[in-house]
């Protein structure tokens, strides 16, 4: 099994992007102009992005403690993925998130890592940038 780890630094409070990653059904808000449209229905988000292409994704385990969010996509290319992020305090304005994604087949796992490469500076363009609007 393949696993993809990112650790993130982010500019901003870790309560504050606690409170972003957290809410599962807004996933848009965090990647704007990538992640085009959430739906949700009970324990499940479908994602889709700019190119068109939908995910479903299992909502597993939204952890307040641990400000740790794990996900599930379902029904796609992969046999297994799962999925989590998990924000961790570093200073009073600094943070980490911890992304971390085990995929079955590994042939899967350079295609998703590509995506998480495009997708991660525009959440922390966009976290940042929230944090010292005050938007969130």
């Amino acid at each position: 099994m393949a696993t993809i780890i990112r650790d993130i630094e982010i500019g901003a409070n870790a309560e504050f992007v606690w409170a972003a990653v957290r809410d599962v059904g807004a996933v848009d808000r965090l990647f704007p102009g990538f992640v085009t449209e959430v739906t949700m229905e009970p324990g499940m988000r479908h994602v889709r992005f700019a190119t068109g292409w939908v995910v479903h994704e299992l909502i597993v385990s939204i952890d307040e403690p641990l400000h740790r969010v794990a996900y599930a996509s379902v029904g796609g290319r992969a046999t297994h993925h799962n999925a989590s992020m998990q924000v961790i305090p570093v200073a009073e304005n600094r943070c980490r998130i911890l992304w971390t994604t085990d995929v079955l087949p590994d042939s899967v796992a350079s295609s998703i890592s590509d995506v998480l490469n495009h997708a991660i500076p525009i959440m922390v363009r966009t976290l940042e940038t929230d944090a010292k609007a005050g938007d969130r």
